[in-house]
């Protein structure tokens, strides 16, 4: 393959992984044009969120066993295709109720990019390639949430909250084409029998995944360290926006400046594994997300140093989840051969279930200070570090 078509392949793969951050991140800035049109309270909006986080948990349980039963592209293009037709419900929504419907559609179908995307990832290169290759994948899947709520702020102040979706449909079409050009990466020999029952045969699967040491300890390290971003995400619109007094634009602004730190240490990953070995610089990531995030935690509990007491700690808190999840990714998938799908799919099943109860969890309590945010991100990171620490092989 030359070198411009290899880049034009991870350019497509990371952009199929950026269906949720995509889908989340550009109509946060809207939340408040939403609530007022559809006459929501603000959990009922949050719960858009929430509904959407479940979707993607559902649905990557899903994904994977079939790609691993029927190969990566025909369930891959099926998927982008729900995803476009929910993302136009999403955008004639008449009501929360229906809204809540289309975003559950929306996740289902975008989770298909993510999981298969990941799969053709360990599908077409060796482990330490795999690593280097997520790294790249987070560049291009951190644009997302720089461009994101910049576009989305702009979108809602000049069209509306409901354009939103409609340029996410937009997005969903150029996906599926480019998703056409991507080799079948499973070819029929390596994919499971057709003879098994599948549901028993995914069972059986996901429990010797979850009995596997050398695979549970780091997908659940990475699902829970996404889970404390996810805190972020949910309670970072109310927190900024209605604690701390930002715009739309300056919200927009502020969280593409935390993705700008999350893909420079993505990339500063991808050169210093050829110095240390992905289990080393996981390690590392982990203790610094603790740390940091309990500095954050005690200056809002203290409520001291106002928005910037909040932000630093937070910047970097996020941007060492540039080192951890690539690595994590990369060392849980090593040695899947002959079910890397339904393993990708359970990593995802996991961080999204742990994602919902991370953003639920955020919306228990009433945004009157960034305290609450602050606690889950750091249980989430706490309990990231223990199963790094307590599970996986050293």
């Amino acid at each position: 393959m030359t070198r411009s078509g290899a880049l034009r392949r991870i350019l497509t793969l990371g952009a199929l992984t950026a269906f949720a951050p995509m889908s989340i991140d550009m109509y946060l800035p809207g939340f408040t044009a939403l609530q007022h049109d559809l006459r929501a309270t603000p959990d009922a909006v949050q719960r858009t969120l929430v509904v959407f986080f479940l979707g993607l948990a559902l649905g990557q349980a899903f994904w994977g066993p079939v790609s691993d039963r029927f190969g990566r592209k025909r369930p891959l293009l099926l998927g982008i295709a729900l995803y476009g037709v929910a993302s136009v419900g999403c955008a004639l929504a008449g009501s929360v109720d229906q809204l809540l419907l289309w975003r559950l559609l929306q996740a289902l179908g975008g989770c298909a990019g993510i999981v298969i995307a990941r799969s053709m990832v360990r599908d077409l290169y060796a482990p330490l390639d795999a690593a280097r290759v997520f790294s790249r994948l987070t560049l291009v899947l951190g644009a997302a949430p720089i461009l994101a709520p910049l576009a989305g702020a702009a979108i809602v102040q000049t069209l509306g909250w409901r354009a939103i979706f409609a340029v996410l449909a937009a997005f969903g079409l150029a996906c599926f084409l480019a998703a056409l050009a991507l080799p079948e990466s499973l070819p029929a020999s390596a994919r499971s029998s057709a003879s098994q029952h599948p549901v028993r045969h995914a069972l059986r699967i996901y429990g010797a995944l979850l009995r596997d040491r050398g695979y549970i300890g780091f997908a659940l390290s990475g699902a829970l360290g996404q889970s404390a971003m996810f805190a972020y995400i949910a309670g970072a619109p109310f927190v900024f926006m209605q604690v701390f007094g930002l715009s739309p634009t300056q919200f927009g602004w502020l969280f593409g400046l935390n993705a700008m730190g999350l893909i420079a240490a993505s990339q500063l990953n991808h050169a210093l594994l050829s110095r240390a070995p992905s289990n080393v610089l996981l390690g590392w990531a982990l203790r610094s997300l603790v740390v940091w995030a309990v500095v954050m935690l005690g200056v809002a509990a203290l409520q001291i140093g106002g928005f910037w007491g909040v932000a630093l700690p937070l910047f970097i808190a996020l941007s060492s989840l540039g080192f951890s999840f690539p690595n994590a990714t990369a060392l849980a998938l090593a040695h899947q051969t002959g079910r890397v799908g339904s393993a990708a799919a359970l990593m995802g099943s996991m961080q999204f279930t742990l994602a919902t109860l991370s953003g639920a969890a955020v919306g228990l309590f009433s945004m009157h200070s960034a305290a609450p945010m602050a606690a889950v991100f750091c249980l989430f990171a706490c309990l990231a570090l223990a199963a790094q620490r307590g599970l996986a092989p050293g």
